[in-house]
């Protein structure tokens, strides 16, 4: 009897021990560390990466820390077992937020909070320098041509061309649009070449430029009037969105928001639009664009080719804007010459490049202040982007 019962114990535990077996063995399954592959440590490396320059070198933080962090959410490695845990699994919480980006809900957004941010006077004041930040858009043609010619279809080499705008939103907007298959790789290059701006231009600011241009001053901009400042946003869209209807959405939202900015009666609504929502909008865009970087959907070669076109497109556009000042100045008089170093400002990554045209300027003349005049071609190219994007998706879609 005490022998019978004995053996049913015996039996009872090693059965235990074989569930327990089991189970730690299914729950062992489902961690990250057995279903990691190489591709998600080299993208968790990325993102640390971007993590580090934003706190370190304080490159672009409000942009890089989300998308950093967004990288992390993203490669953490799981076992596909109908969780709903990942940004491409239909209905789960990230895939849900990642619609705002996938459907081109987040851009207008963003784009009228930038309005709600942007001061129009330096271009009012000046409308030439618009040229600037229209010749600055060739960076986004001249990557088209070269994506086409290395074997991209067309709305494809479309998408991955409007990084050189060096806008992110314009980027998220036509990508999703036109190469949806593409968009985080599009995506996280056109914000990893915005926060990279301080590194990228200054070398080619100075090679293409002589010491006497860089010494060029520049007359101080006239006093804009109130009245110039609201009838901007109003003039500017309707002459905008009839010339390219497709770019309506980021032009509508844009000058909407520096018309609630510029009136002088929709103070609340100009505040919300250029500090709690566009704050709202940017974690939330930054995250999920993060996220969608799964190793096992980013790291292909096309990813790495779209970051090659990325940094061409970028420097096309920053040389092309330096140049198309030296070749303007050629038919101004000696004392209405532009300072060919806010050549670079004509890419819309605002305010960045037009604080490096004044850093490069202060190093040839401290006592030369080119940030009231960068700033009228870094406007312009914020609308020069949305422009272009709008002519692309007309063309393309």
């Amino acid at each position: 009897m005490f022998s019978s019962m004995l053996l049913q114990t015996a039996v009872a535990h090693e059965s235990f021990l074989q569930f327990l077996g089991e189970n730690i063995q299914v729950f062992l399954s489902y961690t990250g560390f057995a279903n990691a592959t190489p591709g998600h440590f080299i993208m968790l490396l990325v993102g640390l990466l971007f993590i580090f320059l934003a706190i370190k070198y304080e490159f672009e933080p409000m942009l890089l820390i989300p998308i950093g962090f967004g990288i992390l959410i993203g490669n953490i490695p799981f076992k596909d077992a109908g969780l709903q845990l990942g940004i491409y699994e239909e209905g789960s919480v990230f895939n849900i937020l990642y619609q705002g980006v996938k459907q081109g809900w987040y851009p207008p957004l963003i784009f009228l909070g930038i309005g709600a941010m942007t001061d129009f006077s330096a271009l009012i004041a000046n409308p030439k320098l618009l040229l600037i930040g229209a010749a600055a858009q060739f960076g986004i043609f001249g990557a088209y041509i070269i994506a086409l010619q290395m074997g991209f279809d067309p709305s494809q080499a479309g998408a991955i061309g409007i990084i050189g705008g060096a806008d992110g939103p314009t980027a998220i907007f036509l990508s999703s649009k036109l190469a949806p298959n593409l968009m985080g790789a599009i995506a996280v290059s056109a914000y990893s070449y915005m926060a990279l701006v301080p590194i990228i231009q200054p070398p080619f600011m100075r090679l293409l430029t002589t010491k006497k241009e860089r010494l060029i001053r520049m007359k101080p901009p006239r006093a804009v009037s109130q009245t110039e400042k609201i009838m901007f946003p109003i003039v500017g869209l309707l002459l905008t969105a009839f010339l390219v209807p497709s770019g309506l959405p980021l032009l509508g939202m844009l000058f909407f928001g520096n018309l609630c900015k510029e009136s002088g009666v929709t103070r609340r609504l100009a505040e919300t639009a250029r500090g709690p929502l566009i704050d709202t909008i940017t974690m939330l865009l930054g995250i999920t664009v993060g996220a969608s970087t799964q190793a096992t959907q980013f790291l292909t070669l096309n990813s790495i080719k779209i970051f090659g076109l990325g940094a061409l497109s970028f420097v096309i556009a920053t040389c092309a804007g330096v140049l198309f000042v030296k070749f303007f100045n050629l038919f101004l008089k000696s004392d209405n010459k532009i300072n060919p170093l806010i050549g670079n400002a004509g890419v819309s990554a605002v305010p960045d490049s037009a604080r490096i045209s004044q850093i490069v300027g202060a190093e040839y003349d401290p006592t030369n202040y080119l940030l009231m005049h960068a700033m009228g071609p870094n406007v312009a190219g914020v609308i020069g982007s949305a422009v272009a994007a709008g002519i692309l998706l007309g063309f393309l879609a």
